[in-house]
């Protein structure tokens, strides 16, 4: 089953008395529970893309399918409906409130859902999510206290809380050295076999792409490929694990 479908998509911005055009008849389509890598050089137009994937942006034209609704025109109130809902994000730069304690930072995203959850609800989903990522004794540790590692798994628990279909990581280990780069990527693989959890990683890293089921390449605003990638043989943590390394 198709969970995302993009049809001929365009992306031109207007800068002036010019434009842009960044994206130029894009075509994919990434299955539900598939782990798929968009991979591209800066100013290639993956970014611009995943923009569009995540309704933080419209295409220009073209037309967009999430599970099956078409969500490329939709109100700017429709597009955060369904971000909170069906997305998860997790970005480079981590966007932790940097005074909020961990389980804080993890259960923002309830405080914007149109569900009904009490704050003592929402604290117990955090700290679920907190310790599914192996951060059970950081509970009360605002960023400043944490290592890079740690702050990127608040920031996946984050992602998760509400249990998204799709998750959206961008560079999501641009800030992280080499070993903690791994250990992230290993927990982004145990996600997605274990709950089924499509995830999109988008990168300019062969090494960060080598670690989703197919890699979809993008340069100049247009698909150059798309190649399956081996490499379960590439993974030191079984599956069935999630506890990371707390020094991380």
């Amino acid at each position: 089953m198709e969970l995302i479908e993009l049809k001929n998509i365009y992306k031109t911005y207007n800068i002036g008395e010019i434009d842009v055009e960044v994206l130029k008849g894009i075509t994919i389509q990434i299955k539900a529970g598939e782990l798929v890598a968009l991979m591209g050089a800066s100013g290639s137009g993956k970014s611009t893309l995943m923009n569009i994937l995540g309704c933080l942006d419209r295409p220009t034209s073209g037309e967009y399918l999430l599970d099956g609704q078409n969500v490329g025109k939709i109100s700017s109130d429709e597009r955060a409906f369904i971000r909170n809902k069906k997305m998860g994000f997790v970005f480079q730069s981590f966007n932790l409130l940097p005074r909020a304690s961990a389980v804080e930072n993890v259960a923002m995203p309830l405080t914007y859902t149109t569900d009904s959850i009490s704050d003592g609800k929402a604290k117990k989903r955090a700290i679920e999510m907190l310790s599914r990522v192996g951060l059970q004794d950081r509970l009360d540790h605002e960023p400043s206290k944490l290592s890079g590692g740690q702050q990127q798994r608040v920031a996946i628990a984050r992602a998760l809380i509400n249990s998204p279909p799709v998750l959206f990581a961008d560079e999501p280990t641009g800030n992280l050295d080499s070993n903690t780069s791994t250990e992230v990527l290993e927990m982004f693989r145990q996600l997605n076999r274990q709950d089924k959890i499509t995830i999109v990683l988008v990168t300019h890293d062969a090494a960060v792409a080598k670690y989703a089921d197919r890699i979809i390449r993008i340069n100049d605003g247009v698909i150059v490929n798309e190649v399956p990638c081996q490499n379960e043989s590439g993974f030191s943590t079984p599956v069935d694990s999630m506890q990371i390394n707390e020094d991380v």
